[in-house]
Protein backbone atom coordinates (compact mmCIF):
# COMPACT_ATOMS: atom_id res chain seq x y z
CA UNK A 1 0.00 0.00 0.00
CA UNK A 2 1.04 3.78 -0.46
CA UNK A 3 -0.09 6.98 0.58
CA UNK A 4 -1.39 10.24 -1.40
CA UNK A 5 1.97 12.11 0.00
CA UNK A 6 4.09 9.45 -2.05
CA UNK A 7 1.88 9.37 -5.33
CA UNK A 8 2.34 13.23 -5.23
CA UNK A 9 6.36 13.38 -4.50
CA UNK A 10 6.81 11.25 -7.51
CA UNK A 11 4.49 12.78 -9.51
CA UNK A 12 5.50 16.23 -9.07
CA UNK A 13 9.34 14.79 -10.01
CA UNK A 14 8.11 14.06 -13.67
CA UNK A 15 4.82 16.25 -14.56
CA UNK A 16 5.09 17.37 -17.58
CA UNK A 17 1.55 19.49 -19.30
CA UNK A 18 1.36 20.16 -22.68
CA UNK A 19 -1.75 22.49 -22.38
CA UNK A 20 -4.75 23.20 -19.85
CA UNK A 21 -8.03 25.02 -20.88
CA UNK A 22 -11.55 25.57 -19.40
CA UNK A 23 -15.08 24.53 -20.54
CA UNK A 24 -17.55 27.38 -20.38
CA UNK A 25 -21.39 26.37 -20.51
CA UNK A 26 -24.52 27.88 -21.75
CA UNK A 27 -27.99 27.50 -21.48
CA UNK A 28 -28.21 27.27 -17.95
CA UNK A 29 -27.80 30.16 -15.30
CA UNK A 30 -26.70 31.16 -12.04
CA UNK A 31 -25.59 27.55 -11.26
CA UNK A 32 -21.68 26.39 -10.96
CA UNK A 33 -21.35 23.54 -13.76
CA UNK A 34 -18.54 20.44 -13.00
CA UNK A 35 -17.65 16.84 -12.40
CA UNK A 36 -18.95 15.87 -15.80
CA UNK A 37 -18.28 13.17 -17.98
CA UNK A 38 -15.89 12.89 -20.67
CA UNK A 39 -17.03 14.39 -23.67
CA UNK A 40 -18.52 11.51 -26.35
CA UNK A 41 -20.08 11.03 -29.89
CA UNK A 42 -23.92 10.68 -30.57
CA UNK A 43 -24.39 10.79 -34.32
CA UNK A 44 -23.02 14.21 -34.98
CA UNK A 45 -22.90 16.14 -31.58
CA UNK A 46 -20.45 16.00 -28.66
CA UNK A 47 -22.11 15.62 -25.87
CA UNK A 48 -20.68 16.07 -21.98
CA UNK A 49 -23.48 15.42 -19.20
CA UNK A 50 -22.41 17.27 -15.83
CA UNK A 51 -23.65 18.09 -12.47
CA UNK A 52 -25.38 21.15 -12.48
CA UNK A 53 -26.13 23.12 -8.83
CA UNK A 54 -26.08 26.55 -7.11
CA UNK A 55 -23.31 27.64 -5.42
CA UNK A 56 -24.65 27.33 -1.50
CA UNK A 57 -26.68 23.81 -2.63
CA UNK A 58 -25.99 20.05 -2.60
CA UNK A 59 -28.97 18.50 -4.47
CA UNK A 60 -27.70 18.32 -8.25
CA UNK A 61 -29.29 17.53 -11.65
CA UNK A 62 -27.43 15.69 -14.32
CA UNK A 63 -27.66 18.05 -17.49
CA UNK A 64 -26.81 17.27 -21.51
CA UNK A 65 -24.89 19.99 -23.39
CA UNK A 66 -23.77 19.50 -26.66
CA UNK A 67 -20.45 21.51 -28.03
CA UNK A 68 -20.68 24.29 -29.89
CA UNK A 69 -17.33 25.25 -30.79
CA UNK A 70 -13.93 24.59 -28.87
CA UNK A 71 -14.02 24.63 -25.27
CA UNK A 72 -17.91 26.14 -25.19
CA UNK A 73 -21.20 23.54 -24.73
CA UNK A 74 -24.90 24.85 -24.89
CA UNK A 75 -27.88 22.65 -22.90
CA UNK A 76 -29.63 20.49 -25.11
CA UNK A 77 -33.49 21.22 -23.82
CA UNK A 78 -35.24 18.07 -25.47
CA UNK A 79 -33.17 15.93 -23.23
CA UNK A 80 -33.98 14.78 -19.82
CA UNK A 81 -32.71 16.13 -16.47
CA UNK A 82 -31.70 13.85 -13.59
CA UNK A 83 -31.40 14.16 -9.80
CA UNK A 84 -28.36 12.70 -9.73
CA UNK A 85 -24.16 14.35 -8.40
CA UNK A 86 -21.31 13.59 -10.53
CA UNK A 87 -22.83 11.83 -14.07
CA UNK A 88 -21.35 8.19 -15.75
CA UNK A 89 -21.85 7.24 -19.03
CA UNK A 90 -20.20 3.80 -20.79
CA UNK A 91 -21.42 1.56 -23.28
CA UNK A 92 -22.03 -2.29 -22.32
CA UNK A 93 -23.81 -4.89 -25.23
CA UNK A 94 -24.21 -1.34 -27.28
CA UNK A 95 -26.35 -0.04 -24.58
CA UNK A 96 -25.61 3.10 -23.09
CA UNK A 97 -25.12 2.45 -19.07
CA UNK A 98 -25.73 5.93 -17.11
CA UNK A 99 -25.02 6.73 -14.31
CA UNK A 100 -24.43 8.82 -11.12
CA UNK A 101 -24.92 9.82 -7.50
CA UNK A 102 -28.50 10.42 -6.15
CA UNK A 103 -28.81 12.11 -2.63
CA UNK A 104 -31.22 11.47 -0.49
CA UNK A 105 -30.78 13.72 2.23
CA UNK A 106 -28.76 16.38 4.01
CA UNK A 107 -29.38 17.25 7.41
CA UNK A 108 -27.15 18.71 9.86
CA UNK A 109 -23.59 18.41 8.06
CA UNK A 110 -24.90 14.64 6.81
CA UNK A 111 -25.46 13.34 3.73
CA UNK A 112 -27.74 10.52 2.87
CA UNK A 113 -27.09 8.70 -0.92
CA UNK A 114 -27.08 5.74 -3.22
CA UNK A 115 -25.86 5.08 -6.55
CA UNK A 116 -28.96 4.82 -9.14
CA UNK A 117 -27.52 3.74 -13.23
CA UNK A 118 -29.97 3.65 -16.03
CA UNK A 119 -30.01 1.75 -19.25
CA UNK A 120 -31.08 2.04 -22.90
CA UNK A 121 -30.31 2.07 -26.76
CA UNK A 122 -30.82 5.85 -26.73
CA UNK A 123 -30.33 8.85 -24.42
CA UNK A 124 -33.47 9.52 -24.52
CA UNK A 125 -35.17 6.40 -23.71
CA UNK A 126 -32.50 4.94 -20.57
CA UNK A 127 -34.57 2.98 -17.87
CA UNK A 128 -33.64 2.93 -14.02
CA UNK A 129 -32.35 -1.23 -13.66
CA UNK A 130 -29.92 -0.87 -10.88
CA UNK A 131 -29.75 0.86 -7.15
CA UNK A 132 -26.54 0.66 -5.46
CA UNK A 133 -25.60 0.23 -1.48
CA UNK A 134 -26.61 2.95 0.47
CA UNK A 135 -24.08 4.78 1.45
CA UNK A 136 -21.61 4.25 -1.59
CA UNK A 137 -20.39 6.32 -5.06
CA UNK A 138 -18.59 5.35 -7.67
CA UNK A 139 -19.39 2.82 -8.47
CA UNK A 140 -18.37 1.74 -12.23
CA UNK A 141 -19.14 -1.02 -15.02
CA UNK A 142 -17.41 -1.87 -18.11
CA UNK A 143 -17.67 -4.85 -20.48
CA UNK A 144 -14.50 -7.36 -20.15
CA UNK A 145 -12.84 -8.48 -23.17
CA UNK A 146 -14.47 -11.91 -22.27
CA UNK A 147 -17.66 -10.30 -22.95
CA UNK A 148 -18.06 -10.45 -18.83
CA UNK A 149 -18.68 -7.20 -16.90
CA UNK A 150 -16.26 -5.76 -14.33
CA UNK A 151 -17.95 -4.03 -11.44
CA UNK A 152 -16.07 -1.32 -9.33
CA UNK A 153 -17.40 -0.59 -5.76
CA UNK A 154 -16.35 1.73 -3.28
CA UNK A 155 -17.72 1.22 0.01
CA UNK A 156 -16.66 3.15 3.05
CA UNK A 157 -16.96 2.66 6.58
CA UNK A 158 -16.87 -0.49 8.13
CA UNK A 159 -15.82 -1.93 4.98
CA UNK A 160 -13.86 0.06 3.31
CA UNK A 161 -12.78 3.29 5.98
CA UNK A 162 -12.62 6.33 4.56
CA UNK A 163 -12.92 4.55 1.36
CA UNK A 164 -11.02 1.96 -1.30
CA UNK A 165 -11.98 0.40 -4.52
CA UNK A 166 -13.77 -3.39 -4.77
CA UNK A 167 -13.80 -5.17 -7.82
CA UNK A 168 -15.40 -7.88 -9.08
CA UNK A 169 -16.52 -9.57 -12.47
CA UNK A 170 -20.63 -10.70 -13.04
CA UNK A 171 -21.65 -12.26 -16.05
CA UNK A 172 -24.24 -9.92 -17.39
CA UNK A 173 -25.85 -6.97 -15.86
CA UNK A 174 -28.88 -8.86 -15.14
CA UNK A 175 -26.53 -10.74 -12.30
CA UNK A 176 -25.58 -7.33 -11.02
CA UNK A 177 -27.71 -6.57 -7.60
CA UNK A 178 -25.99 -4.05 -4.66
CA UNK A 179 -25.40 -7.33 -2.53
CA UNK A 180 -22.79 -8.14 -4.63
CA UNK A 181 -21.23 -4.65 -5.60
CA UNK A 182 -20.88 -4.36 -1.51
CA UNK A 183 -19.48 -8.02 -1.44
CA UNK A 184 -16.99 -6.77 -3.96
CA UNK A 185 -13.00 -7.60 -2.72
CA UNK A 186 -11.11 -4.87 -2.17
CA UNK A 187 -7.96 -3.69 -3.92
CA UNK A 188 -5.36 -2.97 -1.16
CA UNK A 189 -3.82 -0.08 -2.49
CA UNK A 190 -3.79 3.24 -0.27
CA UNK A 191 -2.74 3.78 3.39
CA UNK A 192 -6.34 4.06 5.71
CA UNK A 193 -5.80 7.36 6.33
CA UNK A 194 -6.16 8.21 2.66
CA UNK A 195 -8.99 7.45 0.20
CA UNK A 196 -9.82 6.51 -3.49
CA UNK A 197 -12.28 5.88 -5.63
CA UNK A 198 -12.60 4.49 -9.62
CA UNK A 199 -14.06 7.17 -12.00
CA UNK A 200 -14.20 5.84 -15.30
CA UNK A 201 -12.89 2.36 -17.14
CA UNK A 202 -10.53 1.76 -20.23
CA UNK A 203 -10.85 -1.70 -21.59
CA UNK A 204 -6.78 -1.63 -23.03
CA UNK A 205 -5.92 -3.88 -25.69
CA UNK A 206 -4.24 -6.93 -23.71
CA UNK A 207 -7.55 -7.07 -22.10
CA UNK A 208 -6.12 -4.90 -19.09
CA UNK A 209 -8.24 -2.34 -17.46
CA UNK A 210 -7.22 1.30 -17.65
CA UNK A 211 -8.75 3.20 -14.74
CA UNK A 212 -8.79 6.67 -14.35
CA UNK A 213 -9.69 7.53 -9.81
CA UNK A 214 -9.17 10.12 -7.72
CA UNK A 215 -6.88 9.89 -4.85
CA UNK A 216 -7.59 11.95 -1.86
CA UNK A 217 -6.69 13.06 1.78
CA UNK A 218 -7.09 15.97 4.64
CA UNK A 219 -4.70 18.01 5.90
CA UNK A 220 -5.43 20.90 9.10
CA UNK A 221 -9.00 21.43 10.04
CA UNK A 222 -10.46 19.27 7.52
CA UNK A 223 -8.68 20.44 4.04
CA UNK A 224 -9.47 18.03 1.73
CA UNK A 225 -6.92 17.34 -1.38
CA UNK A 226 -7.94 15.73 -4.41
CA UNK A 227 -5.74 14.63 -7.40
CA UNK A 228 -6.54 12.55 -10.10
CA UNK A 229 -4.78 8.96 -10.62
CA UNK A 230 -4.39 6.12 -12.53
CA UNK A 231 -3.62 2.51 -12.52
CA UNK A 232 -3.84 -0.89 -14.64
CA UNK A 233 -6.03 -3.67 -13.30
CA UNK A 234 -5.59 -6.92 -14.56
CA UNK A 235 -9.59 -8.74 -14.05
CA UNK A 236 -8.24 -12.64 -14.28
CA UNK A 237 -5.77 -12.02 -11.38
CA UNK A 238 -6.64 -8.61 -9.85
CA UNK A 239 -3.11 -7.71 -9.12
CA UNK A 240 -2.70 -3.37 -10.43
CA UNK A 241 0.46 -1.94 -11.07
CA UNK A 242 1.52 1.75 -12.78
CA UNK A 243 -0.72 2.96 -9.99
CA UNK A 244 0.22 6.80 -10.11
CA UNK A 245 -1.30 10.64 -9.74
CA UNK A 246 -1.46 12.34 -12.91
CA UNK A 247 -2.74 16.29 -12.19
CA UNK A 248 -2.69 18.89 -9.50
CA UNK A 249 -5.00 21.60 -8.97
CA UNK A 250 -1.99 24.24 -9.24
CA UNK A 251 -1.10 23.36 -12.93
CA UNK A 252 -4.94 24.54 -14.07
CA UNK A 253 -5.86 28.05 -14.45
CA UNK A 254 -7.16 29.97 -12.31
CA UNK A 255 -11.03 29.68 -11.28
CA UNK A 256 -13.78 29.68 -8.81
CA UNK A 257 -14.59 27.52 -5.87
CA UNK A 258 -17.19 26.36 -3.72
CA UNK A 259 -16.11 26.55 -0.12
CA UNK A 260 -12.53 27.13 0.84
CA UNK A 261 -11.98 23.54 2.13
CA UNK A 262 -12.60 22.43 -1.75
CA UNK A 263 -10.09 24.72 -3.53
CA UNK A 264 -7.64 22.19 -3.91
CA UNK A 265 -10.15 19.49 -5.33
CA UNK A 266 -9.93 17.84 -9.02
CA UNK A 267 -12.66 15.47 -9.50
CA UNK A 268 -11.78 13.35 -12.08
CA UNK A 269 -14.33 13.09 -14.73
CA UNK A 270 -13.04 11.35 -17.46
CA UNK A 271 -9.82 10.62 -20.53
CA UNK A 272 -9.88 10.46 -24.22
CA UNK A 273 -6.86 8.57 -24.54
CA UNK A 274 -4.78 9.62 -28.02
CA UNK A 275 -1.84 7.50 -28.73
CA UNK A 276 0.77 8.61 -26.66
CA UNK A 277 -1.22 11.34 -25.31
CA UNK A 278 -4.30 11.81 -23.29
CA UNK A 279 -6.90 14.90 -22.87
CA UNK A 280 -7.93 14.99 -18.67
CA UNK A 281 -11.32 16.57 -17.90
CA UNK A 282 -11.71 17.52 -14.40
CA UNK A 283 -14.10 19.13 -12.19
CA UNK A 284 -12.22 21.65 -10.13
CA UNK A 285 -13.19 22.88 -6.72
CA UNK A 286 -16.58 21.82 -6.91
CA UNK A 287 -17.45 24.84 -9.67
CA UNK A 288 -15.93 24.25 -12.62
CA UNK A 289 -14.15 22.25 -15.51
CA UNK A 290 -11.01 22.49 -16.70
CA UNK A 291 -9.05 19.71 -19.47
CA UNK A 292 -5.20 19.29 -19.68
CA UNK A 293 -3.59 17.63 -22.16
CA UNK A 294 -0.64 15.42 -20.66
CA UNK A 295 1.26 12.37 -21.72
CA UNK A 296 -1.36 8.51 -21.94
CA UNK A 297 -0.78 6.86 -18.80
CA UNK A 298 -1.76 3.78 -19.91
CA UNK A 299 0.32 4.08 -23.42
CA UNK A 300 3.24 1.16 -23.98
CA UNK A 301 5.11 1.63 -26.39
CA UNK A 302 5.65 -1.49 -28.83
CA UNK A 303 9.02 -3.09 -28.77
Amino acid sequence: MTSVAVLLKQFRSQKKYYQVGKLTFKGVEGVDIYNPTAPFQVGEKTIIIARVEKRNEEFSRAMFFYQTKEDEYQLLKDYPVYQLQDPYITKIKGEFIFGGTELLSFENGIFHYQAAFYRGKTLKTLKRFLTGPSGMKDIRLIELKSGKIGVFSRPQGKKGGRGKIGFTIVDKLEDLTAQIIYDAPLLEMIIAEDWLGANELHLLADGKIGVLAHVACFSGNKIRHYYPATFILDPETKEFDNFKIIAERKDFLPGCYKRKDLIDVLFSAGIILMGNKAKLYSGVSDCEVHYALIDNPFFIEEE
